[in-house]
């Protein structure tokens, strides 16, 4: 079965002002919600956001912004994945 973009969902979604980390929930279809790490968008200089790139290696502020969600993320993937 070929990938559909129609049926790929991004359910929330945080994004680290400082380094442009940005963390996900997805879907795909009727499958569970999954975690995304990444990509990275970078704000230019001009403020509009840049393409995504990947997001490589975390630094520590990265590291430390994802720690500081993980409560909410769990919380979030645990609502979003109770069988219904």
């Amino acid at each position: 079965m070929p990938y559909d973009p129609e049926k790929d969902k991004v359910l929330r979604r945080w994004k680290c002002e400082q380094t442009g980390l940005v963390v996900s929930i997805n879907q795909y279809g009727d499958g569970g919600a999954k975690l995304q790490i990444g990509p990275r968008i970078l704000t230019k200089r001009d403020g509009t956001e840049g393409a995504p790139v990947k997001a490589g290696r975390l630094s520590m502020e990265d590291f430390l912004w994802l720690y500081d969600l993980m409560d909410e993320i769990r919380d979030e993937m645990t609502r979003l994945n109770r069988p219904e």
